[in-house]
C-alpha cells in the first residue's frame, strides 16, 4: 500500500514538472510584429497641382442672324451633324426685302435721271461747240450730268448693300461640326446678334480652365500635362498647354488657359468635367524625400522609426527625430536626421516602440 502511494505521488510530481517546462518553452517563443519599410532616397523637388476644367472642341461658334425678324425656317437639332455651307435657318426678312425693293426703285429712277441729264449735256455741248450756247449753260449741263451719274452709282451700291441685308437673314454652317446647343425655335422673333445655337467645329478636343495668379507664372506654353475625366473611370490622357491668357478673367479671378489633348478618344465629349495636373519644378537639385505616412509626431517634434536589419527579415526599431522642410505630393523634404539609404518604417507607427524587434516586409 505504501508503495502504491509513493508511485502515485511520483507520477503527479513528474506531470507537474513536465507541464511547467512546457509553459516555460511556450513563453520563450517570440512573436515579431510585421513592419513595412522602404529606403529614403533622393527625388526631384517638383510639385504637382491639379485644376478643374471643361472639355470643348477646338472651335466653338455662336450662330446668330445679322438682322432682326421672325424665324421661318430652323433646321437645327441638339447633337445634329452639319456640313459647311448647309442652310440652317432663315428669317422672314420683311424689312430687308422692302428696303431692297426701295433701293431697286431708287436705282431705276436715278438711272432715268442720269440718261436724261446725259442727253441734255450732249445737246448743250453740241450747241456750245457751234457757238449757239453760252459757257454757263454748258457748265450747268455738265454738272447736272455728273451729279446724276454719281446718284446712279450710289443707288447701285445701295442695291448691293440691301441685297447683302437679305443674306443676313440666313444662317449657313461656317464649318463641319455638331450642334451643341439650341436656344431658339421657329416663329420666334429674334434680334440681330442674338445667339440661336452653338456649333462645335474642328476635330481637335481641348480643355479650358482657369489658373490662379499664385502659379500662373509657373505655367509654360507647350508644357505637358495629365488630363483625367471623372466620367471616364479615371482614364488619363496626355495634354499640352497651347494658350495662356495675359489678362485675368474678372468673372473667375483666374487666368484662362487652354490645353490640347494629344490623343483624344470619341468617349470625350464637349462639356465633360476634366482634371488637369501640372508638374511645377523649380530647378533645384534632388532632395531627400520621405512619404508622409512614415512621419510621426510627439512632444519633441517629428520623428521616424529607423529599421536596423539584424538577420533575414528580422530587425529592430529605433526612434529618430528629424527636421522636415516643404511638403509636396511626393512627401516631406528632409532637412536633417536622415541619410540616403536609411530604412524607415512606413506603416503601423502607432504600434511600434523604440528598440522593438520586428519582422521586415517590403
Amino acid at each position: 500500500m505504501q508503495n502504491i502511494v509513493k508511485s502515485t505521488a511520483l507520477f503527479f510530481l513528474l506531470t507537474l514538472l513536465y507541464s511547467s517546462c512546457g509553459t516555460e518553452e511556450e513563453k520563450n517563443v517570440e512573436v515579431l510584429r510585421p513592419v513595412v519599410y522602404q529606403e529614403a532616397g533622393l527625388q526631384g523637388k517638383s510639385v504637382e497641382r491639379s485644376f478643374s476644367g471643361t472639355a470643348e472642341t477646338e472651335k466653338v461658334v455662336n450662330l446668330s442672324f445679322r438682322n432682326n425678324g421672325i424665324i421661318t425656317q430652323f433646321d437645327m437639332n441638339l447633337g445634329q451633324r452639319v456640313q459647311k455651307g448647309q442652310l440652317l435657318a432663315r428669317l422672314d426678312n420683311v424689312q430687308a426685302r422692302l428696303s431692297y425693293e426701295q433701293s431697286l426703285s431708287s436705282l431705276s429712277s436715278s438711272e432715268s435721271q442720269m440718261k436724261t441729264a446725259k442727253l441734255n449735256y450732249d445737246r448743250i455741248r453740241s450747241l456750245y461747240e457751234k457757238g449757239s450756247a453760252s459757257l454757263s449753260d454748258f457748265e450747268n449741263a455738265k454738272n447736272s450730268y455728273q451729279n446724276a451719274q454719281s446718284s446712279f452709282e450710289s443707288s447701285q451700291r445701295s442695291v448691293e448693300i440691301q441685297k447683302e441685308q437679305i443674306n443676313y437673314g440666313f444662317i449657313y454652317a461656317p464649318e463641319n461640326g455638331i450642334i451643341a446647343s439650341v436656344s431658339s425655335e421657329i416663329d420666334e422673333n429674334v434680334s440681330s446678334g442674338q445667339v440661336v445655337a452653338v456649333l462645335n467645329a474642328g476635330g481637335e478636343m481641348t480643355i479650358r480652365l482657369g489658373i490662379p495668379e499664385s502659379v500662373i507664372n509657373s505655367v509654360r506654353e507647350c508644357s505637358n500635362v495629365r488630363v483625367s475625366f471623372s466620367a471616364l473611370n479615371g482614364q488619363v490622357f496626355e495634354g499640352q498647354v497651347t494658350e495662356i491668357s495675359p489678362a485675368v478673367d474678372r468673372n473667375t479671378a483666374t487666368y484662362p488657359v487652354k490645353v490640347a489633348l494629344l490623343a483624344p478618344t470619341e468617349e470625350i465629349r464637349a462639356g465633360m468635367a476634366a482634371n488637369v495636373t501640372f508638374g511645377f519644378g523649380n530647378g533645384d537639385p534632388d532632395v531627400l524625400i520621405i512619404p508622409a505616412k512614415s512621419v510621426g509626431e510627439d512632444s519633441k517634434g517629428r520623428f521616424v522609426f529607423l529599421v536596423n536589419e539584424q538577420g533575414k527579415n528580422v530587425g529592430t526599431i529605433k526612434k529618430q527625430h528629424i527636421t522636415l522642410g516643404e511638403f509636396s505630393s511626393k512627401g516631406f523634404e528632409v532637412i536633417s536626421g536622415l541619410s540616403v539609404g536609411d530604412k524607415i518604417a512606413t506603416a503601423g507607427l502607432q504600434t511600434l516602440l523604440d528598440g522593438q524587434r520586428v519582422s521586415l516586409q517590403k
